[in-house]
């Protein structure tokens, strides 16, 4: 039996009993009803679809085939069982050599060979949620906050926040300018912190964007470098989707940038990296904080003994890393498979009339449903967002757990799946919008009925003497006004 509210208050520390982990959030309780009902092509073909997981499936078999032809990676086959008993004995935490060499090989390739990264810089952690907590408590007190542009990945609060006591300042953007970050953002919210005593040690930002799925281009970081100079505050630049573009422009990464500004403090610049998205590993844990600033890397280095990769990992990837071939035939093979699937999703929706934002990286895509909500608020996209989970059966996050500041957006994960269970959710989404459309022009021919009525009894209503402009004007409350609310029907369920 479990303790009460109030006994656990007093028993238990004060972070086991606070609700600020974030799992309550729409964005998780999406997968809870994936949980509870997924969809399977022949045992469970009416279940929930899972659109709201950012994983990148499409290149398993070359992995596949890759640890087929190298038996010797593994310490659990007979060419590698020689080297089982180095692996399993304790090991540093600064990690093995040849595994550090192959995350700053491959670092390095993902930028197209453009920068170079020094293997005594990486420091491993337990995936990018581990690596983005380092990052916090070597950087920030309790109460100091972080700018991060919006929209932003949900679990942000939990990264970062929960066990640091670190605070979040939204940067906010706007869909007029798709979104782009802008210097007067920046500095609106840097100084309104500033007025409200909190104390800002830094800008985190995600390179390739999540939820956008777009990248940054070489202006907006040289402006970027330059603000956190000029403040003398860190940036974190979260570039975990590195390898995911797919399309033109290409990935700009800071490390690039750094060797292009007029003066860049390279004390303040750090970078939060993992194999989870890039190559489809996030089971492995494998989480990496590579920091400009000696100091950093001490302390992180210190840190990663609370979540260090496991040596097995470790092993295994330093000889997949190092091969050159294969990790220059597979980065070129991932963009072609994501730039098709991406281009059979968004075209899908195009011709039902659904638009997304233009993207050319990322595992999802940041679709616009505005036109289907009953009001252009919260409330109206949390409306229609457990619809699309509960009767149209397909987990998509809504932009508000993203903290975007406009209802209707939503994004939708494409690369988890196969290619006939995209064409199944893609089949659901047109039933769906066309009933919604159906629904929309039945409204509009109902109103129209009406408003004609009663230019009719007007006109041969005298001794009324009703004026019809008074049925039409704006400034009316009565429901037959053009601009009083349309009534809307319940949503019709779509399986």
């Amino acid at each position: 039996m479990g303790l009460g509210n109030d006994q656990s208050r007093r028993l238990l520390s004060r972070m086991a009993v606070n609700d600020k982990h974030g799992e309550n959030s729409p964005y998780f309780d999406g997968w809870k009803a994936y949980d509870r009902d997924p969809f399977h092509p022949t045992n469970n073909l009416h279940g929930v679809i899972q659109m709201g997981l950012a994983e990148n499936q499409l290149c398993f078999d070359l992995i596949q085939e890759w640890m087929k032809n190298h038996p010797e990676a593994s310490i659990c086959t007979p060419e590698g069982l020689n080297q089982f008993r180095d692996v399993a004995i304790f090991q540093d935490y600064h990690g093995l050599p040849k595994f550090r060499k192959g995350v700053a090989n491959f670092m390095s390739k993902v930028r197209g060979g453009r920068v170079k990264f020094d293997e005594d810089r990486v420091v491993m952690s337990g995936g990018a949620t581990g690596a983005n907590e380092v990052i916090m408590f070597c950087l920030a007190n309790p109460g100091d906050a972080f700018l991060i542009p919006t929209p932003y990945y949900p679990a942000y609060a939990r990264d970062l926040c929960w066990r640091t006591g670190v605070q979040i300042i939204p940067v906010h953007t706007d869909s007029s300018n798709n979104f782009q970050i802008t210097r007067e953002a920046l500095e609106t919210a840097y100084n309104k912190a500033q007025q409200d005593n909190i104390n800002v040690k830094g800008l985190l930002i995600t390179n390739p964007s999540n939820p956008l799925g777009t990248t940054l281009d070489r202006d907006t970081m040289k402006s970027l470098v330059s603000f956190i100079n000029e403040k003398n505050i860190h940036l974190v630049c979260d570039e975990i989707y590195a390898a995911t573009v797919f399309n033109k422009p290409s990935f700009v990464s800071v490390s690039e940038i750094m060797q292009e500004v007029d003066f860049c403090n390279k004390d303040l610049i750090h970078i939060v990296y993992s194999l989870s998205k890039d190559m489809g590993f996030p089971g492995f844990r494998v989480g990496i904080v590579y920091s400009y600033n000696d100091s950093v890397v001490s302390c992180a280095r210190k840190m990663s003994s609370f979540g260090l990769v496991s040596s097995q990992t470790q092993h295994m990837l330093a000889f997949m890393l190092l091969d050159d071939d294969f990790v220059n035939k597979f980065l070129i093979e991932s963009s072609r498979r994501l730039a098709k699937r991406h281009s059979l999703f968004t075209e899908g929706l195009e011709k039902m009339g659904v638009t997304c934002l233009p993207s050319n990286a990322g595992l999802f895509c940041w679709m616009n449903l505005r036109s289907l909500l009953e009001e252009q608020t919260v409330e109206g996209e949390m409306k229609l967002w457990r619809v699309i989970v509960n009767e149209v059966k397909l987990n998509i996050s809504p932009g508000s757990s993203f903290s975007c500041s406009k209802a209707g957006w939503f994004r939708v994960c494409f690369a988890n799946m196969d290619d006939e269970t995209v064409k199944v959710a893609l089949r659901r989404i047109k039933a769906f919008v066309g009933k919604e459309a159906e629904k929309a022009k039945n409204v509009i021919k109902r109103r129209q009925r009406s408003i004609n009525g009663l230019r009719i009894i007007s006109s041969s209503s005298s001794s009324k003497r009703f004026d019809e402009s008074w049925a039409i004007s704006p400034h009316s409350t009565h429901i037959m006004s053009p601009h009083s609310p349309i009534p809307h029907s319940p949503l019709v369920k779509v399986t």
